[in-house]
């Protein structure tokens, strides 16, 4: 046991270290991503899942077409700047494993020239190589909790919107004939009267 951890102890401190410290970065990177699109999710559903939810009686009349626009904008931004985070995690991700083949490179040209370095340079390869996986592997794994956040977030935003769009249609159709009952009626007699003798 002590012929692997040594080797990788001994070489933790040369090319290993880069990989170790943009792990490091990575993971941080992943939980600044996670943190994002759990804020993603909370503005969709804790406002309410539909707008119904969102909007009391009084915003339902005053809800304008200028606000409807300016909700879907912001949601389609915070989409859009989700999908950013998630591809760069992605991106930083898929590095990994390419570092690990680097160090080997790196580690293995010596050996044309050397022959006597060569199980040194042997273990810096081996060992680049093993970390450069050990993260690609883990990152893997993370990625498999952030993919169905954002995937979920995509489609919760969609049908939020879709929602948006019909409830604000539904608000400026029932609008004109509330605005016509209110102005047109003296009393709450009146206003029943009319309302029986328009059905």
């Amino acid at each position: 046991m002590s012929e692997l951890i040594t080797p990788i102890l001994d070489n933790l401190f040369g090319y290993d270290m880069i990989i170790i410290i943009m792990a490091i970065g990575t993971l941080g990177y992943f939980l600044f991503v996670l943190w994002h699109a759990d804020r993603v999710y909370s503005s969709i559903f804790t406002q309410g899942y539909s707008p119904d939810d969102v909007f009391d009686e009084s915003e339902k009349v005053t809800l304008t077409k200028a606000d409807v626009k300016a909700q879907k904008n912001k949601l389609r931004r915070m989409r859009e700047t989700s999908e950013k985070y998630y591809t760069m995690f992605t991106n930083l991700t898929s590095i990994f494993p390419l570092m690990g083949i680097l160090g080997t490179v790196v580690a293995l040209i010596p050996l044309v020239e050397q022959l006597d370095a060569m199980e040194q340079s042997f273990f810096v390869a081996l060992t680049s190589t093993l970390w450069g996986l050990v993260f690609a592997i883990s990152f893997k794994l993370l990625d498999g909790i952030l993919s169905p956040k954002i995937d979920r977030n995509d489609r919760g935003i969609e049908d939020y919107l879709e929602r948006l769009e019909l409830k604000f249609q539904e608000m400026t159709a029932a609008k004109p004939i509330a605005n016509a009952t209110n102005t047109t009626t003296s009393s709450v007699h009146d206003e029943v009267v009319m309302v029986e003798s328009s059905s």
